[in-house]
């Protein structure tokens, strides 16, 4: 049987943070993978935004590590030419009620250490949107977008050359617990078996996360919330220079139906937010009207014939519908599990915090080593 130091089950932009932030220092790590190749879920599938830390609770790890995480992820992709923007972003009152609810998220912003907002007035967002409709907005200027994939390869060589040995098309079946680690077993792609024992194993696994933590017989709870994106073409993409958001739904399951531009020069609007219950990316034709329906009042240049369905992403939340906001679970288990590290419900902005979220990692293994 084959035996390593520490075992990551997931290679999205997560597991491959850890795993990049882990290497070398003589350990012997294994990263397995469901998928093909990397990054094939919930990574490859979102709006590719370095957010700034606005939206959420004061002192939780949404918080704390979006706004670390953005800092670390710049500094990275200057020193390494990761290809990103620092674009920038304005979130809306689309009416004059939503005014207050603008203050009171510059207030809870500040809170989270995003210092840098500013509130403008309708002539000065016509300077950085000039055709867009709003009587005020926020500006964020530490917004921005990334090549997700350029990123996950940075953090895959990185790996690769300090020997974490990956393995694709590899799911784990078995999770036993022994009494100086952890028995893996998983499923080679010719159908077989096999056993390795882990030290360490860091569950990573996403949209994945709650079943492998099932698996070691714990109860988690992940739901699947699935993210339409509609494209936007006949040449509407020069109306619009960067990220216009609406101010975000109360119960913050959404940020709202926004504009996504990319490092290409793509343009689209989404994500939507719908709870489903298994993975499908398709996207759904009959919502055309409710995207237009929601981004006509703020983007007036925008036809219903400029539309067409784009892709679709899953967030794995922990907050189910009709719940309150429910915080990011990276956990290192105790008792019967120890040795176990379970990331549960990591959606957004588990991307901008990646790289923050593997030191949170590396902080809670200093206790086996």
């Amino acid at each position: 049987m084959e035996k390593f130091d520490i075992t990551i089950i997931g290679a999205g932009a997560i597991g491959l943070a850890i795993a990049a932030e882990l290497a070398g220092k003589n350990r012997s790590i294994l990263l397995l993978e469901r998928n093909k190749k990397f990054g094939q879920e919930t990574s490859s599938r979102n709006s590719e935004v370095i957010h700034a830390g606005i939206y959420y609770p004061e002192n939780s790890l949404k918080a704390e590590l979006c706004v670390k995480g953005r800092e670390l992820l710049y500094e990275l992709c200057k020193k390494h030419e990761i290809a990103h923007k620092k674009c920038g972003k304005l979130i809306i009152a689309v009416t004059e009620e939503e005014i207050p609810s603008l203050e009171n998220l510059k207030i809870k912003a500040e809170r989270n250490g995003v210092t840098d907002l500013q509130f403008l007035e309708p002539g000065d967002i016509k300077k950085i949107e000039p055709f867009i409709n709003t009587p005020c907005a926020i500006y964020s200027p530490s917004t921005g977008v990334i090549d997700s994939h350029g990123l996950m390869l940075y953090f895959l060589a990185i790996a690769e050359k300090n020997d974490v040995l990956i393995s694709y098309n590899t799911p784990l079946t078995g999770l036993y617990k022994e009494q100086d680690g952890w028995i893996c077993e998983v499923l080679e792609p010719e159908g077989e078996t096999f056993q390795i024992f882990s030290r360490i194993v860091i569950n990573a696994a996403g949209l994945g996360s709650a079943e492998v933590a099932k698996i070691a017989g714990l109860n988690y709870r992940v739901y699947f919330c699935k993210g339409e994106y509609f494209a936007v073409g006949n040449g509407k993409r020069r109306f619009i220079k960067g990220l216009v958001y609406p101010s975000p739904h109360h119960d913050m399951i959404s940020l709202g139906i926004h504009t996504v531009t990319d490092l290409a020069g793509g343009f689209k609007l989404g994500p939507n937010a719908l709870y489903v219950d298994h993975i499908d990316y398709s996207v759904d034709w009959e919502h055309l009207d409710i995207f237009y329906e929601s981004t006509k009042a703020f983007l007036p240049f925008i036809k219903k014939e400029d539309l067409s369905p784009d892709m679709a992403g899953i967030r794995p939340k922990l907050q189910g519908p009709g719940d309150g906001v429910k915080d990011f679970i990276i956990k290192a288990e105790k008792g019967d599990y120890e040795g176990l590290i379970n990331l549960i419900g990591i959606d957004s902005p588990g991307l901008t915090s990646c790289i923050a979220i593997a030191r949170r990692v590396k902080s809670l293994l200093e206790g086996f080593e």
